[in-house]
């Protein structure tokens, strides 16, 4: 979805450097990680939860490797007609198989990555954002699995 430009203090662009590079596997990992950050464990969970609602992250947890545990991604697209772009982004986002989606400055305005439990799964996902939206889902499949360290930095 468009959203206005975000205005991040250095605390929340702390943040968000710190923990795309780990998350504490402890029994109070909000704490250990408020720590690292100079804050309090409430401290850091109030500010995700700002980041968060103001769009600048969205979602917190892990990404797992779907097609490592039996199941598949794609890379797809759509041509939505701008006027449109809103509520369409709101029905595609509504399907749980949408890890994300994303706007670009091109024809096949809206790119979204589908993650299901199974190979099979992926076209019945697109073809029932098809029947949501009334518009074509172009599918990309992964040809060949590439690490390339992405990391947003804030």
């Amino acid at each position: 979805m468009r959203r206005q430009p975000l205005k991040l203090d250095a605390t929340d662009r702390q943040i968000i450097n710190l923990l795309q590079e780990g998350f504490p596997l402890s029994s109070r990992p909000y704490a250990e990680a408020a720590k690292r950050l100079g804050l309090s464990e409430n401290g850091l969970i109030a500010r995700l939860g700002m980041l968060r609602e103001i769009g600048a992250i969205t979602r917190f947890g892990p990404f797992f490797d779907a097609a490592a545990m039996g199941g598949a991604f794609c890379l797809c697209a759509m041509a939505v007609p701008g006027a449109e772009f809103d509520a369409v982004a709101a029905k595609v986002n509504a399907h749980a198989e949408v890890a994300h989606n994303y706007e670009r400055a091109h024809v096949l305005n809206m790119w979204f990555v589908l993650a299901t439990e199974t190979p099979g799964e992926i076209e019945a996902a697109a073809c029932a954002i098809e029947a949501d939206t009334g518009l074509a889902v172009f599918r990309f499949p992964k040809e060949e699995e590439f690490f390339i360290g992405f990391r947003v930095v804030a």
